[in-house]
């Protein structure tokens, strides 16, 4: 298991844990509060535990709050990305993929993926795009659009674990 370079989360006080870790799960520090508030030892100095607990707490949040989470998340190559409002980890990560190098033909098939999915599942397409290129994505777009709303609400949740993993990675 991969220590943290920058941090060492045990030693963390609750409000300085929530500070660094509050942006991990998008714009949803609730996940770094409750993770903390149920207790920090020294094993939570290894990304993949820390990781791991905190996935646990969004497993174990109510649909409700999930939802909410899923629905914190940008559309890619959406609106916010063309006009700069993303955070920084959803730019870089958004980046590495390519996604700002779209052509202006790829930008209309990303925001007629993004509206088609929005309007079938009611929640924005999430996909931890490390790794990936703009090409995948778009394949994946298309694959998932022909998904039921529960397993694309499942795997909203288990790709929201895998950008989380990422971002913890990355520190």
């Amino acid at each position: 298991m991969a220590s943290f370079n920058t941090c060492q989360p045990a030693q963390m006080s609750r409000e300085e844990f929530v500070a660094h870790f509050a942006d991990i799960y998008e714009h949803s520090s609730w996940v770094a509060e409750r993770t903390y508030d149920e207790g920090v030892s020294d094993t939570d100095n290894q990304v993949e535990a820390l990781h791991q607990r905190m996935a646990e707490v969004l497993l174990q949040a109510d649909v409700k709050e999930q939802l909410a989470l899923i629905n914190a998340h940008p559309d890619l190559a959406g609106r916010a990305a063309v006009t700069g409002e993303l955070t920084a980890a959803s730019t870089a990560e958004q980046a590495g993929a390519g996604i700002d190098q779209c052509t202006p033909e790829e930008f209309e098939q990303f925001t007629q993926f993004n509206n088609s999915y929005k309007e079938r599942f009611k929640f924005p397409f999430i996909m931890a795009v490390k790794g990936a290129n703009r090409y995948q994505i778009l394949e994946s777009f298309e694959m998932r659009l022909g998904n039921d709303s529960a397993a694309e609400f499942a795997k909203a949740i288990e790709e929201i674990n895998k950008i989380a993993l990422f971002r913890l990675q990355d520190m």
